[in-house]
């Protein structure tokens, strides 16, 4: 069993924009100081959930590359030197549903104040709104600085 198993986890979402990133190093920040690791999870849609009619897509191939940019956008954001352990995710489906799913059993859900999102999310309400209204942990929402 991996001594990481039973530190508090600090689950992050990320998902580009930038407060997702200031999400992320206000995670880091606080899973240091309270000897924890931190879930960095991602939502990835594929094109068909937005009502494209396109020829059959490869849906590997879509979470390959999520997850592709997922890395490299963890590691442009935190570098290679992280002070706590980063354990990274990411999941097909809707934001506020993988995020609040990932938070089970976690000591807090960080989340940006405003993300990449559509339209269709904006009728229905934002991720961190959604988070903050059904988490069953405390949840941070942190500005873009």
């Amino acid at each position: 069993m991996d001594a990481n198993d039973s530190a508090p986890r600090v689950v992050v979402g990320v998902d580009g924009s930038p407060s997702s990133h200031a999400a992320l190093r206000w995670a880091v920040r606080h899973a240091k100081l309270i000897g924890g690791v931190v879930d960095a999870v991602g939502a990835w849609e594929p094109p068909s959930h937005f009502g494209w009619s396109a020829p059959v897509v490869d849906m590997s191939y879509d979470k390959d590359l999520a997850e592709r940019r997922f890395t490299d956008e963890l590691q442009a954001v935190l570098g290679a030197d992280r002070p706590v352990e980063v354990r990274q995710t990411m999941v097909m489906g809707d934001p506020s549903d993988v995020l609040l799913d990932a938070a089970q059993g976690a000591e807090l859900l960080v989340v940006g104040s405003h993300g990449h999102t559509g339209f269709t999310r904006a009728l229905l309400g934002s991720v961190s709104t959604r988070c903050a209204q059904h988490a069953t942990c405390p949840v941070v929402i942190v500005r873009a600085q």
